[in-house]
């Protein structure tokens, strides 16, 4: 089947998923390509004769009504098997929409013909990899094709016709090395791409079409040819001498006046560039807190770049999420670059795992018999993708679930390094990272990367003394995780498996290949070394089984927001025999591994007198090998210090999955301050650190943040720059006194009274709501009391957790629809931005003070009683203001915001620290009544 040739794109509308089960198609759609061109369209209403359910008919609009005059899927037969005739078979979900044909083209005594079928759900993932999403909406608003009636069968069909045609031209322009390297892969995907591979592979040898001057072609794969940098000619321009803050009034204002239409400097950005870069030159840390609306990113970046420029001296941004990065990459490193009178380097670098390591994804090649469809679409869609990445980091993909594990196959690794002796050194993504970071005025990175400073392993960041820290309420968190150990039964069993353990084949058996090979002398045979490790596995296995079952069997344990069972454990502590078994089974394990590690270790030891013997590939399995053993010696390790060794300064707890496996374990520790680690280790080694963010001081004062990050005793300066915002005339806090307080009834109750005061704001509000939640569990029970209400589905509810989808799948939504409701935990309190009409209504249902069974949480309060001091005043006050403050800046998000804040926590009124929350905020007019009162008072904010 090739282009030139006749496809037939279907889609179906049907009552249900299931032929067998009663269900019939209600609605076909068809579109016939022929010489890559739409010839012909069909479509028609389908009577099922059984009633089409509510759900159905709400999801694409096909009523009872519009299907009652149809014809019947009889009378559809003779056309529908006119279409499919020569015809090559094409949906959006083939198997879906083909074996429903087929079952009910068999009712009716027909077979559906033996036809190439091919799947636009398969070949968007594989051709498009960097797409957010693949359903049919999703790819026709990324792609920007009309798609007017989403599950109507005749809109649905000429959108996978277009998208059919886009996908097929994606295939032709590819390099002939990608086509071929394909070829092998085409026989276990869904879509019947043989013939056409082999058709387009001829018709480039026919041409004789060269791919060297686009495509960088070597060892059999295409990668993106990467320009190399440039070396910008420096403009002679006599700034040296001028400081800060003359240069930008010389050069800078009209400038930004001619960058920005409606540009007005406002009082906070300059005070905050003024702040940067005073620090900056007189090598102090500071503490900015810069409101919502300040332009922190530009008051931070400008500064910045003059710095670097001036001094030679490159300075680290780091931000905590990937929207930020973004946003500083593409939207403010091009304005200033527009800017500034002299050219700006800008890098952006990550940990080591995000960048694909070629020479382990040219290995992966060479076996893919037995690797899963998740897996052979993962490794097709890389290779097309490396015609098109400059950066080979993994977050530009969206992998299928099966293929995030071959990622970690394929991820670059210091251990398996080969270095120079890699054909593939010098296009090493990770390397030509760091080698642009290496030449950057300003490298972008993240607090994880960071932190890497805190511990003297291989600095993977060049050298720096000057840094912003951006998202700088997370950085605490940050290091504390970094600083934190854990171990997990699936990453033994993953190892052990790698290694080929219970496996019919595996890393061992190559090695021994090889040894024999060059008949090197073993100090033990294959079957002892298999034992050996196997042994090892059976024990490891055991021990994650009799932790769970400690857990389980505990009395003083705990859950977390996921479901987990969670209980908090000192190892010296615990009694019992079930305990002092976990202690015996651990040594086991510790001197069985230990073993192993020194056998396999020995086994490489081999190999060192023959290196310059050894071919490419062999290189290639002995580093992974040696990667293995390590990542295999390292998970011991921690095991170990989880459970057989102990620190004053560490929180242990342990989390199992009570329905998952009964090994489904995890071992977690944090240290439980890491401020004296970040003094000596960071900011004491650092020149200049600014820490900024929209929330960081507690009613104007820093002491909080100052005491958590150890930098008391720095004489840091701080400054509180207010939001450009009039919050007295866009925005209302709203405090509805008729519920009731927290601790007088039941969660149950509570939740019931949430869910009729959304209810009621929902039904005067206009638009859209965003409710935050403290915990799971209460969101769940509001969010099924809400759905009890809209029983007519009037508003859209979307539910973190509850409605399937990531986060940005969520917002996504979110965005799209009218009238809605979007209820969140954690991760939507901050980081979240819906300006003008996408937002409202912000309802916080309850005060953001983390769970008190929290591990880390317990032994802080513990420390800080320790020192004399009040837990709730100093750590828990504190952190939930912070928190409270994040998820009231998600409400106004530029000059011409309005909208209502609720609190339905009585305790903001009727306790003495309530007071401290809205003392926090900016000046906002507070209201306290009845929510009927509060509704009426202040509908024109609704």
């Amino acid at each position: 089947m090739i282009e030139q040739e006749k496809y037939v794109v279907i889609d179906v509308e049907t009552t249900g998923h299931s032929v067998k089960k009663g269900d019939r198609i209600i609605q076909i759609g068809a579109v016939v390509i022929e010489q890559g061109e739409i010839v012909e369209t069909f479509s028609s209403f389908v009577n099922p004769g059984i009633p089409v359910p509510p759900f159905i008919e709400e999801l694409t609009g096909i009523s009872d009504e519009l299907v009652e005059q149809a014809p019947s899927f009889h009378s559809l037969v003779p056309e529908i098997l006119r279409l499919l005739e020569n015809s090559a078979f094409v949906a959006h979900n083939v198997d879906f929409d083909r074996s429903f044909l087929a079952e009910q083209l068999e009712l009716e005594g027909y077979l559906f013909p033996p036809v190439p079928l091919f799947d636009t759900v398969e070949l968007a993932r594989m051709l498009l990899p960097k797409q957010e999403g693949y359903k049919l909406n999703q790819l026709a608003d990324q792609l920007g094709f009309d798609h007017d009636r989403p599950h109507q069968a005749d809109s649905d069909a000429e959108v996978t016709a277009t998208l059919f045609l886009t996908l097929l031209h994606k295939l032709k322009q590819l390099p002939l090395l990608t086509l071929q390297q394909l070829q092998p892969f085409a026989k276990r995907l869904k879509s019947d791409l043989e013939p056409l591979l082999a058709h387009y592979i001829k018709e480039k040898l026919g041409q004789g079409s060269d791919d060297q001057q686009e495509f960088d072609c070597f060892r059999q794969l295409a990668l993106k040819r990467v320009a190399p940098e440039e070396t910008d000619k420096e403009q002679p321009l006599a700034i040296d001498e001028l400081s800060f803050p003359d240069f930008f009034s010389t050069f800078m204002e009209g400038k930004m006046k001619e960058a920005f239409l409606h540009y007005e400097l406002r009082p906070g950005q300059r005070q905050m560039m003024q702040e940067v870069d005073e620090a900056f030159e007189q090598c102090q840390h500071l503490l900015v807190e810069a409101g919502t609306g300040t332009g922190k990113s530009l008051a931070y970046l400008l500064p910045a770049a003059y710095y670097a420029h001036s001094t030679g001296n490159p300075v680290v941004i780091s931000t905590q999420t990937i929207p930020l990065q973004e946003q500083l990459l593409e939207r403010d490193l091009p304005l200033i670059r527009q800017l500034l009178p002299f050219p700006v380097k800008a890098a952006l670098l990550k940990g080591r795992s995000h960048y694909l390591c070629l020479r382990k994804f040219e290995q992966s090649l060479q076996s893919i018999e037995t690797d899963s469809y998740d897996v052979i679409l993962t490794k097709a869609l890389l290779l097309i993708w490396l015609t098109e990445t400059e950066s080979g980091d993994v977050e530009e993909l969206n992998l299928p679930s099966g293929g995030k594990g071959f990622w970690y196959e394929v991820q670059s690794d210091a251990a398996s390094d080969l270095g120079r002796f890699s054909p593939w050194f010098s296009r090493c993504f990770y390397h030509r990272a760091r080698r642009r970071a290496q030449e950057a005025d300003l490298i972008i990175t993240n607090h994880a990367l960071l932190c890497t400073d805190l511990t003297n392993e291989q600095r993977i960041l060049p050298s720096y003394s000057h840094a912003v820290i951006d998202e700088a309420h997370h950085f605490e968190e940050t290091a504390s995780d970094y600083l934190g150990n854990s171990a997990d039964y699936v990453t033994f069993s993953y190892l052990f498996q790698r290694l080929g353990v219970q496996q019919d084949t595996g890393m061992i058996d190559t090695v021994f290949e090889v040894a024999e090979k060059y008949q090197l002398p073993f100090p033990k045979t294959k079957k002892e070394a298999e034992q050996l490790l196997l042994t090892a596995k059976e024990e490891v296995d055991e021990l994650f089984r009799m932790i769970h079952q400690f857990v389980m069997n505990t009395r003083q344990k705990s859950s977390t927001d996921i479901g987990r069972i969670r209980y908090r454990y000192s190892s010296y502590e615990e009694e019992g025999t079930t305990w002092q078994a976990i202690l015996e089974c651990m040594m086991r394990v510790h001197m069985m591994i230990k073993d192993g590690i020194h056998f396999c270790r020995g086994l490489s030891q081999l190999f060192q007198e023959k290196q310059d013997e050894l071919s490419y590939p062999e290189r290639g399995l002995l580093a992974d090998f040696e990667r293995i053993v390590e990542a295999l010696y390292e998970q011991e390790q921690n095991l170990y210090e989880l459970l057989l060794e102990y620190d004053p300064n560490v929180v242990y707890w342990i989390e199992v999955e009570p329905r998952g496996a009964r090994n489904a374990t995890f071992l977690f520790s944090k240290p439980v301050d890491v401020a004296e680690l970040l003094a000596d280790q960071f900011f004491g080694k650092k020149k200049s650190v600014i820490l900024t963010s929209a929330t960081l001081a507690v009613n104007g004062v820093f002491s909080y943040q100052e005491k958590r990050l150890g930098l008391a005793d720095f004489g840091v300066r701080q400054r509180v720059i207010p939001s450009p915002f009039s919050y007295e005339k866009q925005a209302r806090l709203l405090l509805p006194s008729d519920l009731p307080s927290i601790k007088d009834v039941s969660e149950e109750e509570f939740a019931e009274e949430v869910a009729v005061k959304l209810w009621r704001i929902a039904e005067v509000s206009s638009g859209k709501m965003l409710v935050l939640f403290t915990s799971y569990e209460m969101l769940k029970r509001v969010f099924q009391h809400v759905k009890d209400f809209n029983q007519f589905g009037n508003l859209q509810l979307i539910g973190q957790g509850v409605t399937s989808g990531s986060r940005a799948k969520l917002m996504k939504m979110f965005k799209q629809s009218s009238e809605a409701i979007l209820f969140g935990t954690s991760s939507f309190w901050e980081g979240i931005d819906l300006p003008g009409e996408q937002l409202h209504t912000l309802v916080i249902v309850r005060l953001p003070f983390s769970p008190p069974d929290q591990p880390l949480q317990q032994a802080q309060f513990e420390k800080a009683k320790e020192e004399g001091l009040n837990p709730f005043m100093d750590i828990s006050l504190p952190q939930a203001i912070i928190r409270f403050k994040q998820g009231f800046g998600r409400l106004i998000r530029t000059q011409s915001d309005r909208g209502c804040v609720f609190v339905l926590d009585r305790r903001i009124s009727t306790t003495r620290y309530g007071k401290q929350f809205i003392r926090s905020l900016p000046e906002v007019p507070v209201h306290e009544g009845k929510l009927e009162h509060l509704l009426e008072q202040f509908a024109d904010f609704l």
